[in-house]
């Protein structure tokens, strides 16, 4: 092996054909020694190598003689002053920060640990144990791989539907995917799989994090796990718990999203850039504490002891300094142009936006990723909160960025769980949140729409549970949300009365067609088409077992329900207002208005309608020649004229309007979420009556009399 000087940049371990270039970042480091192994057994290096240049904060050395697949690690020297943010412990053997690949996940000893556990003050304390039989490791990759003519899918924004799911979860149970690639990269991208997607017309895979992640000692110690993956560990490695071979990792993620393009679906991951899983002053020592702790991570100004946590984890990175924005957006453009994703969704994204301690949208980080000239162009969604003050930011995000709307879940839940006065409330939500959005240019795809995502109740469980049950979580039912806005409809989970299971199909799909006919990007709880439930767990972060596994195997009711989910879905997609690209304003074009709110006596609603709290039953008009909203990807015409009928708790009598435009007219009822009702039935003429049975929506079309 031959030792040259090599570069500072790039970060990582950079194989060229003849060599390994290795760069680290730390810049109060006083010596950092490069460790090889020899296998994932290994308890010691079989050489250990001090990196012999460094280049302003950067130490780095290119060795000849070093080939893809190498395991690797470093220890580095420095002040071990806790006072000060300093933990330096060159005892601790370190990840790579930029490794692309995990050679060797951590396992739990006291040796991890850069302190000797046991009072609350231990921390100060020094662990001269060393952890290189525990520590994790990165291993040198080979970047090469066959994309063929693989592309970007570029689903336009308004057209997008969103599945959010777990790579494993989904096809873990799946009779007809291989058995060893159930749960896999592989299974997620197996032909059934592939069918399920595409026959069920999403657009668009939002993968939990697929980051190499770590599960917690506490869990392990429990028997569980951290399944859902907000525990990062390596931002640039794909977690090898879902290779067939944790060494075929990279190479398998990248075939998930080559067969997943050539379905013709986009790939979005779910990024945890706002901590890591080494925790608090008490967490284990297995990478940034270790090699520049005060350089990643927000300390306390007063007692760089402790961290700033912003997140509920016990540390938050420290999105000001410059190794972190360069960590975070050189992560992200890897995952776009080594890896293919088509975006992101950043969790408790609200953090990357902090300062010191105030949220500034103008902030380095955020100013970073909008210049940047990959990551300006990829799907960029917001978990627009944190745990810090100020930290819900529901509205608050560059024009850029797309929003998990928080307001909207909570306003639709409430409408139809019986809330009052929240008609003004709903009408806002469905139509796009323009109170949110329709400023800075944003446009109504900026709200993406959700009922059920995985923090909470699947949306079986929420219409048969009116109470948590997280006991298999071991924390006496204590954890999760306790206010859900749920109702089981008259028997706590699972029941044969059969008027206790239409109420609950009628309202699964009550939320799902108010989610689909709302203006905005909507997405689906991957499993809720299933009718997949969690036992009435809502919080099962760390279940990974056939709790949170998807249920293949479905009843006549659930393959009933699949097929108007399936319908639902190609119904939005034939009919693109309600896909719109600009906000709906009521204003009048080609003679009608884009939207007018109809009142359950068939006239337009009035200004004291909106703040009567008995108001249960609204209409919402749809005029179709005052659209100009065309699809982007196909050719099409200016849409027809629909009316959406929302019937709250009560039942209620709504008289029909005039369809604008056309007098004489008459309104086709197309479906209504009430299962039996699916079948259209005899058109009625303006003036006559509907009557409305409890928590439905009905839909009807203005058609010329035959």
């Amino acid at each position: 092996m031959e030792l040259r000087p090599g570069h500072p940049f790039p970060l990582g371990a950079s194989w060229d054909g003849l060599g390994v270039n290795f760069a680290l970042y730390s810049q109060h480091a006083t010596h950092v020694e490069l460790l090889l192994f020899d296998s994932p057994e290994a308890e010691a290096p079989s050489q250990t190598i001090a990196l012999p240049e460094r280049t302003g904060p950067v130490w780095h050395g290119y060795f000849i003689g070093i080939y893809p697949g190498q395991l690797y690690a470093y220890r580095v020297h420095g002040p071990f002053e806790p006072h000060h943010g300093h933990r330096f412990n060159p005892h601790k053997v370190l990840l790579d920060p930029y490794a692309k690949a995990l050679g060797r996940e951590p396992r739990w000893h006291s040796a991890l640990f850069a302190y000797r556990l046991g009072d609350p003050q231990a921390d100060l304390s020094f662990n001269d144990e060393d952890s290189a039989p525990y520590a994790p490791l990165g291993r040198v990759v080979e970047d090469a791989f066959e994309w063929g003519d693989d592309r970007h899918p570029n689903i336009p924004w308004e057209e997008t539907i969103i599945y959010e799911t777990h790579v494993k979860g989904i096809s873990k149970l799946h009779p007809e995917v291989d058995e060893h690639l159930r749960g896999t990269y592989l299974g997620l991208a197996s032909a059934p799989i592939l069918e399920h997607l595409t026959s069920l017309g999403v657009t668009t895979i939002e993968l939990l994090p697929v980051q190499a992640f770590t599960n917690d000692q506490y869990l392990v110690d429990k028997g569980l796990s951290n399944y859902w993956g907000y525990n990062p560990l390596a931002y640039f490695a794909p977690h090898p718990g879902y290779a067939t071979r944790p060494e075929a990792a990279v190479q398998e993620f990248k075939m998930m999203v080559r067969a997943l393009h050539k379905a013709g679906l986009e790939v979005l991951i779910d990024v945890v850039y706002n901590h890591t899983g080494e925790g608090n002053r008490m967490g284990p020592t297995l990478s940034f504490k270790g090699i520049d702790n005060v350089s990643y991570y927000k300390t306390k100004p007063d007692e760089r002891r402790y961290y700033m946590d912003y997140t509920g984890t016990g540390n938050t990175l420290d999105a000001t300094q410059p190794a972190v924005v360069r960590l975070i957006t050189d992560s992200l453009r890897y995952w776009v142009q080594e890896m293919h994703v088509d975006g992101f969704r950043f969790d408790l994204a609200t953090s990357l936006a902090r300062g010191f301690d105030d949220v500034n949208m103008h902030a380095t980080m955020m100013q970073a990723i909008e210049q940047d000239p990959v990551l300006s162009k990829v799907k960029l969604i917001a978990e627009p909160w944190d745990v810090g003050p100020n930290g819900y930011q529901v509205g608050g995000f560059p024009w850029n960025w797309s929003e998990w709307n928080g307001r909207y879940r909570d306003t639709v839940r409430a409408f139809w769980h019986g809330g009052e006065g929240l008609t003004a409330e709903l009408a806002t939500r469905v139509t796009g949140s323009s109170d949110l959005y329709a400023h800075r240019g944003r446009r109504p795809f900026a709200s993406v729409n959700f009922i059920t995502a995985h923090d909470g109740f699947t949306l079986q469980d929420l219409v048969s549970y009116n109470h948590k049950h997280n006991e298999a979580n071991g924390e006496n039912n204590r954890d999760g949300e306790d206010h859900n806005s749920s109702y089981n409809g008259g028997a706590e989970g699972p029941t044969d009365d059969p008027a206790v299971l239409k109420n609950r199909e009628t309202r699964k799909r009550t939320f799902l067609a108010t989610l689909l006919l709302s203006q905005g990007v909507p997405m689906i709880l991957g499993g809720d088409e299933l009718s997949r439930t969690q036992g009435g767990n809502n919080n099962a972060y760390c279940q990974d077992n056939p709790i949170s596994w998807f249920d293949w195997e479905l009843d006549e009711r659930e393959e009933g329900f699949l097929n108007f989910v399936k319908d639902l879905i190609a119904f939005r997609k034939a009919h693109p207002i309600f896909q719109r690209r600009h906000f709906l304003t009521g204003r009048e074009v080609n003679g009608c208005r884009d939207v007018t709110w109809i009142h359950p006596e068939g006239r337009e609603m009035h200004e004291g309608d909106w703040h009567n709290p008995k108001l249960r039953a609204l209409g919402m008009l749809l005029c179709g020649e005052a659209s100009s909203e065309l699809p982007q990807t196909g050719q099409g015409a200016p849409d027809e004229s629909y009316l959406v009928l929302f019937h709250g708790k009560r039942p209620a009598r709504f008289v029909l309007p005039d369809v604008p435009g056309h007098p004489g007219w008459l309104w086709e009822r197309l479906w209504a979420t009430e299962p039996g009702r699916a079948r259209r039935l005899r058109p009625l003429h303006a003036g006559s009556s509907l009557i409305l049975p409890t928590g439905q929506i009905s839909v009807l079309r203005g058609v010329e009399p035959r």
